[in-house]
């Protein structure tokens, strides 16, 4: 079983530390991750163990621990648990603000002497030492009490034998002031006495400053690193704030709206313009372009319409959409991102093992180191006051939140910025094992290339123009419904070509389709269709042949036993691939292309590309070999793929990435998810990954380095020969400075770019141009007619139009149209038209 709990009261690395330490000695637990950043915990266990037991647990080692609110809790209910790290940041800075109130005259008080600041005179000499003293311990103890959750959380946590951050605060500060406190009586004393010199030498050694410096200047670096801790977290607070609060659901024909909580699969859902879509689902009404960038980054708005999916969180811009609810609740797409985005945040690099391994036993070796500091100062000088000042400054220089923090902060900054640009990555060990591939595997069909045929080239033969081959051919593949004629139906449908009825139509298994056109016998198909029906294409065959060699699939158009044209149809190569593949490149990756296809069209995709390594007709099954033999030569694998039989090979590989428009199993078998599907957007996780890799290292090194040079500074080792012995109050303004440095590193990554434009930026809009052989770009125009009534009509229609001097025209009975292409005015289509007795209604 796995379950997320919500842990409290943890301050530094060693507190998720001895959390981490304490679950996992409870019998069947099998992994414990503990999110310090987040505040959060994953338990995966086996057996009778129960959730209350691991809260105990918890708790006995002197943290706090719930389970999660439930799933489908409205945004109002989850604001609390939202807005806790705003609250914290509320009160710490309340308790800051405070502290320096107090601060403030303590400083200038005991400090003041020594920047030749004036100082009231009833605090001057020996007489006025007990004043003196009793002001500044006065001022001290509020800045103790505004601060007492480092005591009661230091000292609580030491008491069960796991010290963290807290500790060395409050015995550090404790230390200080129980000094002071001994340094009044001895003043008392002093001035009982008539011991002056006593008197004069406590004076300067009260130690009340250093505590009240400690906890304020402590306090400061917590305040602002958690202010910079809280941008880390942006990129989730701002998916959770696209969650729309209501829906507007179609119940008994009458429009109700209802918490998004209450959406049910299978709802019809109305969304206005303007309006955020609720749920995941399927337009049944209406047509509107959808803005989906806070989701896929994509910044153009897609267009909608029936049978079109659409996500939640997308922004409708335009018409009116009524969408059935297909996934609602926790399963929206919105929601996975926020729950993939919050794991990878939470989960743990490998490169984090030895921070969490120094940062377990870090605060006890401080402490020890402090105390024997102390007690080889006090041997050495007989002073208290030295070994005092060594031993304190110890316990607060050590910083293992740096430790702690150097991870997680970058990791969380990096993961929410590629949610900004559509890449989710969905645990911390995949997007440290990017960083390192050192070769890429590409899946061709829906990743390299659009993963559905297109029409790529026109040749026209004979006197048979583009517009007419067209015509001809996507009437003829309309009724057969299969996706090389879909693709020419498309393309003719771009072009707003009016389609022909087809009278005897007849499919032929594995060659092609016939049918009869106003009284004329078509066919349509490969080679073997034409060699059936004994048509020989003469020279015309050496065009069918170069576009095979180019990876196309020639089809055939015959009219009454003679060839009128050949259409090449393929699966084009997305407009942003060979860019890509160059970024890999340039990032110094070698790129391998899988794919199912023939020798001969892989080879030409992968000149096409720019590709060295291609390896065609692959199996599915055979997919997860080549990735397992690639590994074999010592190669970390990378593998980009998005269908069902991509998901062995996307386990296989060292990191998988997934399309996000490919199937479920695929993306579950992944990494990281590509929401753009653009594969692009492959070559910025790998640039994302290093930039955030790079940032961890930087990090673990500041803080090994904070730690292994001011520890031994603060215990006084300069002062051996003769330089500065540092002072608590600076070892604590260099505590706070270490984790603020370490935040502030990572925060850096909020700034990231990717090398290559995205997907919007590169593509230069609409289809892919289509090569037409012979002839250059006409001007077309669609022409409506009245009065066309039967094949006769249009016949004359047809006459007439291609009567007229550069113009070449195809007309239409049933949609009683007419597309005129050629450089022709409007007046004279229209006069070609009225002398024919027809009448022009509209051209366009």
């Amino acid at each position: 079983m796995k379950q997320k709990f919500t842990v409290t009261g943890m301050t530094c690395s060693a507190c998720s530390a001895h959390v981490d330490k304490a679950v996992r000695k409870l019998d069947g637990v099998t992994d414990v991750n503990v999110n310090l950043l987040g505040g959060s915990m994953t338990v995966d266990w086996d057996g009778a163990l129960t959730p209350e037991q691991i809260v105990s647990a918890v708790e006995k080692a002197g943290y706090g621990a719930s389970l999660p609110a439930a799933p489908g809790q409205s945004a109002a209910q989850a604001k609390p648990e939202a807005r806790a790290m705003e609250d914290d940041l509320k009160n710490m800075k309340a308790r800051l603000i405070a502290s320096f109130v107090f601060f403030i005259p303590l400083f200038y008080l005991s400090m003041g002497h020594m920047m030749g600041m004036p100082i009231p005179h009833f605090f001057h000499g020996p007489e006025n030492a007990m004043t003196y003293a009793l002001t500044l311990f006065l001022l001290t103890v509020p800045i103790m009490v505004i601060n007492q959750k480092y005591y009661r959380v230091g000292f609580k946590t030491l008491f069960h034998l796991s010290p963290n951050m807290d500790s060395l605060i409050a015995v550090g500060s404790a230390a200080a002031v129980i000094y002071g406190i001994a340094a009044l009586y001895c003043i008392g004393w002093g001035l009982g006495h008539g011991d002056m010199a006593l008197v004069e030498h406590y004076s300067m050694d009260l130690y009340f400053e250093s505590a009240g410096t400690i906890l304020t200047l402590i306090t400061l670096g917590k305040f602002l690193e958690t202010r910079s801790k809280g941008k880390t977290g942006e990129a989730i607070s701002r998916l959770m704030d696209l969650t729309p609060k209501t829906a507007a659901v179609l119940r008994d024909g009458e429009e109700v709206e209802v918490p998004v909580e209450q959406v049910q699969a299978g709802d019809l859902v109305l969304v206005r313009p303007g309006g955020s879509v609720p749920v995941d689902g399927v337009v049944t009404e209406g047509a509107s372009s959808v803005d989906e960038s806070a989701l896929t980054g994509e910044s153009i708005p897609v267009d909608k319409g029936p049978g079109d999916t659409v996500i939640s969180a997308s922004i409708n811009k335009s018409g009116v959409l009524t969408i059935r609810a297909t996934r609602v609740g926790d399963n929206t797409t919105l929601a996975q991102m926020i729950r993939l985005v919050d794991e990878a945040a939470s989960s743990k690099a490998p490169i984090a093992k030895l921070a969490d391994k120094v940062a377990g036993v870090f605060v006890p070796v401080v402490m020890g180191i402090a105390l024997v500091t102390a007690v080889i100062w006090m041997i050495a000088t007989g002073s208290v006051e030295r070994a005092l000042t060594s031993g304190v400054a110890v316990l607060v220089i050590s910083c293992p939140c740096a430790l702690g923090l150097a991870t997680p902060v970058a990791i969380m900054v990096g993961t929410g910025k590629g949610a900004e640009q559509g890449i989710l990555v969905k645990s911390a060990e995949g997007l440290e094992n990017l960083r390192s591939v050192t070769t890429v595997v590409l899946d061709k069909t829906g990743t390299v290339t659009e993963g559905k045929p297109k029409v790529t080239d026109l040749y026209p033969l004979g006197k048979t123009t583009a517009e007419e081959l067209l015509c001809v051919a996507a009437s003829l593949e309309k009724p057969s419904e299969h996706p090389l004629g879909t693709a020419i139906v498309e393309e003719a449908a771009n072009r707003t070509i009016p389609l022909c009825p087809v009278e005897k139509f007849e499919a032929v298994h594995g060659k092609g389709v016939r049918g009869t056109i106003q009284g004329a016998d078509f066919l349509a198909g490969n080679a073997a269709m034409l060699s059936d029906a004994k048509v020989d294409l003469g020279k015309d065959t050496m065009i069918a042949d170069e576009l095979a060699k180019q990876g196309k699939t020639p089809l055939f158009f015959v009219e009454d036993g003679k060839p009128i044209g050949i259409i090449a149809v393929a699966d084009t190569v997305k407009q942003t691939s060979r860019a890509a593949i160059e970024g890999f490149q340039k990032l110094g990756l070698k790129v391998v292309m899988l794919t199912g296809d023939n020798k001969r069209t892989a080879e030409a995709i992968g000149r096409e590309l720019g590709l060295t390594q291609v390896v065609s007709e692959v199996l599915p099954a055979d997919k997860e070999r080549q990735i397992a033999a690639l590994q074999e030569q010592g190669e970390k694998v990378a593998m980009v793929g998005d269908g069902i039989n991509d998901a062995p090979a996307l386990a296989r590989a060292d990191v998988g990435l997934a399309i996000g428009a490919g199937a479920d199993v695929a993306i579950e078998s992944a990494d990281i998810v590509l929401m753009k599907s653009d594969l692009v957007d492959a070559v910025t996780a790998v640039e994302l990954s290093r930039a955030t890799i790079r940032n961890v290292k930087q990090n673990l090194f500041w803080a090994f380095f904070y730690n292994a040079i001011c520890i031994p500074v603060a215990a006084g080792v300069l002062a051996i020969w003769g330089g500065p012995q540092l002072s608590p109050m600076l070892g604590a303004a260099a505590m706070s400075f270490s984790s603020v440095c370490v935040v502030t590193n990572a925060l850096r990554l909020r700034f990231f770019k990717p090398s290559i434009q995205s997907h919007s930026e590169v593509k230069t809009g609409g289809m892919p141009a289509v090569e037409v052989k012979g002839e250059q770009k006409a001007m077309e125009k669609k022409v409506v007619i009245e009065g066309m009534m039967c094949q006769h009509c249009r016949a004359h229609v047809d006459k007439a139009l291609n009567g007229i001097p550069g113009a070449s025209a195809t007309v239409d009975l049933d949609s009683k149209t007419a597309v005129v292409t050629g450089d022709v005015s409007d007046e004279a289509i229209r006069a070609a038209v009225e002398e024919a007795g027809y009448q022009v209604v509209s051209i366009a």
